[in-house]
């Protein structure tokens, strides 16, 4: 971002917000840790995702999808002299990759099912590679009914024993995220003690842990924490037997809280916004909830003493 435009969007910011922090980012040309999934805007293009991460003040930007299309180590962005380019792309603009959001899941028991899964981790850690991002987002996902939980957990440590193995040389690292059946601290404890590798580690979707799992935030870092390198923060409220998504603060999750559970106890990673806008298109569109959060996580990040 240039100096001009930098001081514009901090200065609105804080002209809006009354929040000090903006204004030692704008003095010191630092950006808060906040990041955005880009499942989170489907219909952007890859220029779009750069120009507004940049315009709106994040630092990163977590790459699940590039317009709708979740086959990342396919998009021609990222593939071939695409991707030095768009290395150099992100540099001008001061952004990170702070993660690929993979889909495979280990929970797979049908040999060709889970080696197609498996396959398409290491296709994912090998971006990360190449692209130098640190951290590669997989599934343990699924219990597979009438089946113990105890069997699947040792299915799912054994391909994320795989996927870490493939992954320590080359400097990345997996991440579990909270998701699917496994919300709840006991469960992924289990499997990243089974798993046991340096690289291999936690995404905490804290929407989950809270809303599934029925874990306040402060218990689930004290069970946790030492393995959390990624978050996913989102709002929602009730609505039938389900939640709806709605603007982070409007909600009944506790961010702000989740928020000061991870700064108080010197969590160093993006605090990273995962607007689901792909998997549910009635939601808010990007233009509004991204500029949102940035307004929302600046006030709790000053609050919790958290500074770019």
């Amino acid at each position: 971002m240039s100096a001009i435009s930098r001081r514009r969007v901090l200065g609105t910011l804080a002209a809006s917000l009354g929040a000090p922090a903006l204004l030692r980012a704008a003095k010191s040309g630092r950006r808060l840790p906040i990041a955005f999934s880009t499942l989170g805007c489907p219909g952007w293009t890859w220029p779009t995702i750069l120009d507004q991460a940049d315009h709106l003040g994040y630092s990163g930007i977590e790459l699940r999808g590039i317009q709708g299309d979740m086959d990342l180590p396919k998009r021609p962005e990222l593939t071939g002299s695409a991707r030095a380019q768009s290395r150099r792309d992100l540099q001008s603009r001061g952004l990170v990759i702070s993660d690929l959001g993979g889909s495979a899941h280990m929970h797979e028991k049908d040999p060709a099912l889970r080696a197609a899964q498996l396959d398409d981790g290491k296709r994912f850690i090998d971006l990360a590679h190449e692209l130098g991002v640190p951290y590669v987002r997989l599934f343990g996902d699924k219990l597979a009914p009438g089946e113990p939980k105890e069997e699947v957990i040792k299915r799912i440590v054994d391909g994320f024993q795989q996927m870490a193995a493939h992954a320590k040389p080359a400097g990345v690292t997996v991440l579990i995220e909270s998701h699917g059946d496994f919300t709840n601290s006991p469960d992924l404890k289990a499997i990243l003690e089974g798993v046991g590798s340096p690289a291999f580690a936690l995404l905490w979707d804290a929407h989950h842990t809270f809303v599934a799992g029925g874990e306040a935030p402060a218990d689930t870092y004290k069970q946790l924490g030492r393995y959390m390198r990624h978050t996913h923060l989102k709002d929602s409220k009730p609505e039938g037997n389900d939640h709806r998504y709605v603007l982070t603060g409007t909600g009944v999750v506790p961010v702000k809280e989740q928020v000061r559970v991870l700064a108080s106890n010197g969590y160093k990673g993006f605090y990273c916004y995962e607007w689901e806008k792909k998997w549910h298109p009635e939601i808010e569109e990007p233009e509004v909830a991204f500029p949102h959060y940035v307004k929302v996580m600046t006030q709790y990040l000053n609050e919790a003493g958290v500074e770019a």
